[in-house]
């Protein structure tokens, strides 16, 4: 389903996504969240024409609940942008593919 978006784990967050040089959208998701099914091929057509410009990953928030919780991540799909170590943009819920382009557009228009 996601071939241009690689899983993040708690144990790898840091280092992957706090310390990365550029911009870093994680989406936390979860198996039986049928929203998040519907936001992953969106994100994988995206991550596959701008993943140049951020790095795409997503989170299983079943398999890793320390990160979700550690960013108040309480609903799902829940799609943050970090950059410089911090949340910069949180887009919570099933979005089309035209408004997450939209709020991406300050990381992939840059």
């Amino acid at each position: 389903m996601a071939d241009n978006i690689s899983a993040v784990t708690d144990a790898e967050f840091a280092e992957t996504v706090l310390k990365s040089d550029k911009p870093v959208l994680v989406d936390f998701w979860a198996a039986w969240c049928a929203p998040c099914k519907q936001v992953a091929p969106i994100l994988d057509e995206i991550a596959g024409e701008h993943g140049d410009k951020v790095t795409f990953l997503k989170m299983n928030v079943d398999e890793n609940p320390v990160t979700p919780s550690s960013y108040r991540v309480t609903g799902i799909p829940t799609i943050n942008i970090y950059q410089g170590g911090e949340v910069v943009k949180s887009i919570v819920g099933a979005r089309p593919k035209s408004t997450i382009l939209n709020e991406l557009s300050e990381f992939i228009n840059a």
